[in-house]
């Protein structure tokens, strides 16, 4: 238990240094060690601020640094295969920023190339670290609700006055369904324990916005006729709610990815009447580090794979076929 997971920072990425380092920082199990940029000054500056001892220059000189185990990954969505493979045959466990590649077909790659390195490749989903999705789990396996009929959830924000925003480069992966449609996506797999069969997407390609997806909202079948339906965009009202519809009753999270300080707790209403479920407090960033450091230093299987994200891709890359072509794509 004394031994902690080394980690490195490729890119000085807004969610690197606001959430990602401190919650490694405040974890357990992990230490962070060095940070590199393709600017020097600016991995010296954040070095300096968030009080990590190395800095580097590149990339690649901190892929060489024999002292460190494993790296996180937040550089925008179209680098996310070049340098997680990079990292994995640098012999270097890999933690990589959400969506974890622009296709199944890259994911299934990278799961390859960490496979053959003999190194674990985890997608950076932290919210379903949280202690939060085992007690929703636990509600549900308990029959509180009866069967799941459906599940609802969105996920929006409004950043679209910020016009040099990479999430607005098309051919860098962005668009709401790769940056946050991502996460309803994911939670209905995570809460059905299931693969879905089919989805539908429409979404608003804005010409101002380098014809990204600027809001999406889509229906994904599941077996059984259990469907997620979604809506995600970067141009719409913050809010990131889930709600979970069964034949006995219904609960209600009102932020289900993105949380405010002490909002995890979470709704339950059944023929009994509706109440707040308490959820103890967590970091789920810390939570996250140190179940990749307990597979690491200790063996301990990792609860969501490098295939989970792969699968998880499938998913993404019917959305945006379907928000395309206006079409059904079944699975």
């Amino acid at each position: 238990m004394s031994k902690k997971l080394r980690w490195g920072i490729l890119g000085c990425a807004s969610i690197a240094k606001r959430a990602v380092i401190p919650g490694l920082q405040q974890s357990r199990r992990n230490e962070v060690a060095a940070i590199a940029s393709r600017q020097e000054d600016k991995a010296r500056q954040l070095a300096e601020e968030l009080n990590i001892n190395i800095s580097y220059g590149s990339y690649e000189a901190l892929l060489e640094d024999p002292n460190i185990d494993a790296v996180y990954i937040p550089l925008p969505n179209h680098l996310h295969k070049e340098w997680s493979i990079r990292a994995a045959e640098a012999g270097k466990h890999v933690l990589c920023e959400k969506p974890i590649a622009l296709t199944e077909a890259e994911a299934a790659e990278m799961a390859d190339a960490a496979a053959k390195a003999g190194v674990i490749l985890a997608e950076a989903f932290m919210y379903r670290y949280h202690p939060r999705y085992d007690i929703l789990k636990e509600y549900i396996a308990s029959g509180a609700i009866g069967e799941i009929r459906g599940i609802r959830s969105a996920f929006t924000f409004n950043s679209s006055a910020n016009h040099g925003n990479v999430r607005f480069r098309k051919d860098w992966g962005g668009g709401s369904i790769y940056d946050v449609g991502c996460y309803p996506i994911n939670a209905a797999r995570i809460l059905l324990d299931k693969e879905p069969e089919a989805v539908t997407v429409q979404a608003f390609f804005s010409p101002e916005h380098d014809h990204v997806d600027m809001m999406a909202s889509g229906l994904v079948e599941f077996e059984g006729a259990v469907s997620l339906t979604f809506d995600c965009g970067m141009w719409a009202a913050y809010r990131n709610p889930l709600e979970i519809v069964g034949t006995e009753g219904l609960i209600e999270v009102p932020y289900a990815y993105s949380l405010p300080e002490n909002g995890a707790n979470f709704f339950l209403t059944t023929s009994e009447g509706r109440k707040e479920i308490e959820v103890p407090s967590a970091n789920a960033y810390s939570e996250q580090g140190d179940r990749i450091a307990e597979a690491v230093l200790d063996g301990k299987p990792l609860r969501y794979t490098t295939e989970d994200a792969v699968r998880n891709m499938r998913v993404i890359d019917a959305c945006l076929k379907s928000a395309h072509e206006r079409s059904r794509i079944v699975l």
